[in-house]
């Protein structure tokens, strides 16, 4: 499913009036969450799952074309974990 996709599913989900107030919806909630992780926070969905940040160190790594040793500098990374309703819904068959 792509954001279009997402957008569609939500005007008809919730009954919203346009794809407009819809993809509204949908970028409030993107920007949202991307503010709480920029400020180190975590925004957890009961049962859905949790977004949250970590830390990820400096280290040395092998460019694959050349082969020659480089170093990756530290970043914060952004994390997912799957809430348990979550996974038993992907899992059921």
């Amino acid at each position: 499913m792509k954001k279009a996709e997402l957008v569609e599913a939500m005007m008809e989900g919730a009954d919203l009036p346009s794809k407009k107030k819809a993809q509204e919806v949908v970028d409030l909630m993107f920007e949202t969450i991307t503010k709480t992780l920029k400020k180190g926070g975590e925004v957890a969905v009961t049962g859905f799952g949790t977004f949250k940040t970590s830390k990820r160190a400096a280290r040395n790594g092998i460019n694959p074309k050349t082969g020659e040793s480089i170093k990756i500098p530290a970043a914060t990374v952004a994390k997912f974990k799957a809430g348990k309703l979550l996974k038993e819904a992907v899992n059921k068959k």
